[in-house]
């Protein structure tokens, strides 16, 4: 036994060694060895294509072993994108850019935002181009920016109008005898509808149709303006799909020319100046901003600090993708001690969460606006948890395809109780007292839901007292157009949730504003550290369990499970928008 013992143990440490072994050669190779640099050459055109997922806010590690072995995800952050298309716009060498791109890996405000400054890029006099094989909605909306947009001869273009889809589970929870006990207050809050019923509610389907409209309805404004297309007219060619073929699309002026992309790489070193012979020079989106091209250079002596707030709202630290009060206060608080910090923006991207993760981080940023101006821009999402987070500031910003409001509180525990009748489970609780206690093993007791209610009745008139308060409001008035309800950023404007339509960089000049400075750069917050074991989960010997699954059920299995895990696992009073809202 203790050969065999010894024999492993010696098998297992070779092993390891050898791994060690072979990442230091691979250190050594990536540090020593000859990598390719990019070059910038005369007459370029900056090759845009957004398929990596765009974050509003992306940092890189600085460490070299992060690269080397893959810990840098392939993403892009929007603050990034926008600084190379407006560097773009002055370098010399940049005479165009090209948008090739299979699909945006964004969500809709912040397509919107890259094809607002692609608008400004163009207005300097340099050429935009678009061309694909096919064009989804997202993807064609970006490229109607342009000043000539081709597809491939055999594709088409996806223009149909956007739709929504809500999966519910009312059914499930009868046949696995799992059930997820809901408390909510307001009508609208359809995060847990999905548990309750069997279909969607009218009030629901409501505000859906709502929002999904006036998100619409903006991207035809953009595309109007920039096809010569009335609006009248491209809501006709998406109800009978006339650009569904390049004959199609071009009689209806929705693309200007179907060629294969050799002919339009073509046209592209034709309006460069460079000889059709020659091989055209294209810089990636990527390279351009690894040369530096993805920040904006200053001297200036004041700071304005943008503090990003994205993902859902949990208790605890938080990350890159989920906003814990930790991280949040701690930039706060670093920022209001950097003497040259005059001013502070918070970037909010958040389906919302924690309602007391949100509640503490409302009180860092009323103590935050006692020292500094404090003006909040809107992402693609700043809803129930988000919306709490935004709603005491100076000024809110939201782009017009922003889905905010949400004020709304439930609170969500799974039951069991059925299941373990089935199989033959029979749980007994023994107490000191007589208060309202709750098994996952036995049916809620009306007693435990009274509590419960009670609670979230609570969170719901604190809410509307800090909306009420941060937007100078009665809370009747809040109470009127919130219940839980979901506005774009137009309608949010109307029903004065937020003061003004505009983007980051809109956010970030009023805030110099009502600082009074006009000499300033700005200053990213919070800095993420991430442990070794996280880092590690990206290779394939320890594959998280959550890819296993997803390699298993299939992405649209995967999103149901998922779904369903998620409500599982929230502890507390949820401010939360629905998870399982997606726009097509």
């Amino acid at each position: 036994m203790n050969f065999l013992r010894n024999l492993a143990a010696s098998i297992i440490g070779t092993l390891i060694a050898l791994g060690l072994i072979v990442m230091l050669f691979l250190l050594i190779a990536a540090t020593f060895g000859d990598t390719k640099k990019v070059v910038l050459k005369s007459n370029s055109v900056l090759e845009l294509k957004l398929e990596n997922i765009v974050k509003d806010y992306a940092p890189k590690s600085n460490d070299p072993l992060d690269e080397l072995l893959g810990f840098n995800d392939k993403k892009l952050g929007l603050n990034t994108v926008i600084n190379a298309i407006e560097n773009a716009k002055t370098d010399d060498k940049i005479k165009g850019i090209s948008i090739s791109t299979l699909g945006v890996n964004a969500g809709i405000a912040q397509t919107q935002a890259i094809r607002d400054k692609l608008f400004e890029f163009k207005e300097s006099g340099k050429f935009i181009f678009a061309y694909a094989d096919f064009y989804d909605q997202k993807s064609y909306y970006l490229s109607s920016v342009a000043d000539s947009i081709f597809v491939n001869p055999v594709g088409g273009i996806d223009f149909k109008g956007l739709s929504s889809e809500v999966l519910f589970y009312k059914d499930l929870q009868e046949k696995t005898g799992v059930k997820m006990e809901v408390i909510r207050h307001g009508k609208y809050k359809s995060a847990v509808e999905p548990f309750l019923y069997n279909e969607m509610s009218e009030n629901n389907r409501e505000q859906i149709s709502s929002f999904l409209k006036s998100i619409w309805n903006e991207m035809l404004v953009d595309i109007s303006a920039n096809r010569g297309v009335t609006i009248t007219e491209l809501n006709k060619i998406a109800d009978n799909l006339l650009a569904r073929t390049p004959k199609l699309a071009i009689e209806n002026n929705i693309i200007d020319a179907a060629i294969y992309e050799d002919e339009y790489v073509d046209k592209l070193k034709k309006i460069s100046g460079i000889s059709k012979d020659d091989d055209l020079n294209k810089i990636s989106l990527s390279n351009y901003i690894s040369k530096g091209k993805g920040r904006v250079l200053s001297t200036a002596p004041h700071k304005i600090a943008v503090i990003y707030a994205q993902g859902e709202i949990i208790y605890g630290k938080g990350d890159e993708d989920k906003i814990g009060q930790y991280l949040i206060i701690k930039a706060l608080k670093k920022a209001r001690k950097d003497k040259k910090v005059k001013a502070i923006v918070l970037r909010v991207n958040s389906p919302g969460g924690s309602a007391l993760a949100s509640e503490l981080i409302w009180r860092e940023l009323e103590l935050t606006k006692e020292k500094l101006p404090l003006v909040v821009s809107m992402g693609n999402l700043a809803a129930s948890g988000g919306y709490y987070i935004s709603c005491n500031a100076d000024r809110i910003f939201a782009e017009p395809t922003t889905i905010t409001g949400s004020i709304g509180v439930f609170g969500i525990l799974p039951n069991f109780s059925k299941l373990a009748k089935n199989i033959g489970i029979n749980a007994e609780q023994v107490s000191t007292n007589t208060g309202a206690n709750y098994s996952v093993f036995e049916p809620m007791s009306t007693k435990f839901r009274l509590v419960t209610a009670e609670g979230v009745e609570n969170i719901y008139n604190i809410f509307l007292e800090r909306v009420a308060k941060g937007r100078n409001m009665s809370k009747q008035a809040v109470d009127s157009i919130a219940q839980g309800r979901v506005w774009s950023g137009v309608e949010a404007l109307n029903k004065g949730l937020v003061d003004e339509l505009g983007n980051l960089n809109d956010a970030i000049l009023y805030a110099a504003e009502l600082a009074e400075i006009t000499d300033y750069k700005t200053r990213n917050y919070p800095s993420y550290k991430v442990d070794l074991e996280d880092k590690l989960s990206n290779f394939p010997f320890v594959k998280s369990k959550n890819k296993i699954i997803l390699e298993e059920l299939g992405e649209s299995n995967f999103k149901i499970y998922q779904t369903v895990k998620q409500f599982s696992k929230l502890r507390g009073i949820q401010t939360r928008l629905p998870f399982v809202i997606t726009i097509n």
